[in-house]
């Protein structure tokens, strides 16, 4: 490829509200104290499970979670509601996901220098979308005033870095100068506070970036992208089933399944290695081992799975400088995690650094950039 593709513009949105495993832990421990009375015959008749209590202890060990942070706090510790109060907007109004997008997106463009003329091409690149359309990304792009074109994708947790890929290409082939890649992780709707295993999983966040040529480039921090790649394999063991077909099934549009579920364990032992490979393959493909790495911005789901992958790439664990963490803070963003740690942890690169972009989640997909500080 003749000419050079860069990232030239970060953006992070962090919400206002936080939930902390403590708060998270009091209002679910007497939430299931309320159901297990109100269905004690049933549990009693082997007809329901009861529901077992946690602890903000099992909850940091399991994941690595501190705190998350949440676009309305409110409802979501309710135990007579459990989920967050978010009142519809009308038509005219702008969407609660554009609103975040456009946070981090305004972010991104001054990081990047760039006025909205600059930019040709918007991508809303996500786990969730609140609709169907119209897209997100028109939305934005309309607020912005960018001419040109903008869509929606979903890969799950790794829509940010697909998205970046698309970008990548867009520019490579000339069809835009520029591309603003969104990543409006709006996850805490699709949050089941009733379920011990996955309440204490998500937070929301947005993030974004800005992918042009070199050429065109007039901010101070570059980042060569060297190549991406991108692999998926069929999984269930990360599934929500929401969606437009519930009203034709006649189910509960809000039942257990139709809300973010796994088989934790099964994606523990399948994905890890899994990316690990991948990561490994795709530096291999630049003459590059892992030891060549200066910074690991891997996706962040589970501490655990961050430092088993990285003891199979470096044969030991990875250090905090090596391969960031923000989900102590954060928790899972779903595909924002990986740019997070980009935002906040690339100003000390110096040129010919090279980093690892990497997001992985369900389908299962994962998604890289193998990137070198300019």
């Amino acid at each position: 490829m003749s000419k050079k593709i860069v990232i030239s513009g970060v953006g992070l949105w962090t919400p206002e509200h936080v939930i902390t495993n403590d708060e998270l832990v009091a209002s679910y421990n007497s939430y299931a104290d309320k159901y297990n009375e109100e269905f004690a015959e049933q549990i009693a008749a082997g007809k329901k499970d009861a529901k077992p209590h946690s602890s903000a202890a099992f909850i940091e060990k399991a994941s690595g979670i501190k705190q998350r942070f949440i676009y309305q706090k409110e409802g979501a510790l309710d135990i007579s509601r459990m989920r967050p109060v978010i009142p519809e907007r009308g038509d005219e109004e702008l969407s609660q996901q554009a609103e975040i997008a456009l946070a981090a997106a305004t972010k991104a463009l001054s990081d990047a220098n760039k006025q909205p003329e600059d930019i040709d091409a918007v991508i809303v690149a996500c786990a969730y979308t609140q609709r169907a359309y119209p897209a997100i990304a028109i939305e934005v792009q309309e607020r912005l005033g960018i001419k040109g074109f903008g869509f929606d994708m979903l890969v799950a947790c790794s829509a940010a870095t697909f998205g970046m890929h698309r970008a990548y290409e867009m520019v490579a082939a000339g069809t835009a100068r520029a591309v603003l890649v969104i990543n409006p992780e709006l996850v805490s709707p699709q949050v089941n506070y009733t379920d011990r295993d996955s309440h204490f999983i998500f937070g929301d966040v947005a993030t974004a970036t800005v992918i042009e040529s070199q050429e065109t480039v007039a901010s101070d921090e570059v980042f060569e992208i060297l190549s991406t790649k991108a692999v998926t394999q069929f999984s269930n063991n990360i599934r929500s089933n929401f969606g437009y077909m519930s009203r034709a099934h006649d189910a509960d549009p809000y039942s257990a399944d139709k809300l973010f579920h796994q088989a934790g364990r099964k994606v523990f032992k399948e994905v890890c290695p899994m990316a690990a490979n991948h990561l490994e393959e795709h530096l291999a493909s630049h003459g590059l081992t892992p030891t060549d790495v200066r910074r690991w911005w891997l996706h962040q789901a589970n501490i655990n799975m961050n430092l088993l992958i990285g003891k199979k790439l470096l044969g030991r664990e990875a250090t905090a400088d090596e391969a960031p963490v923000v989900l102590d803070q954060y928790a899972n963003t779903a595909s924002a995690g990986s740019v997070i740690a980009l935002a906040l942890h690339h100003k000390d690169l110096v040129a010919g650094d090279v980093g690892v972009l990497c997001s992985f989640g369900a389908g299962y997909s994962i998604g890289s950039l193998v990137i070198r500080r300019c």
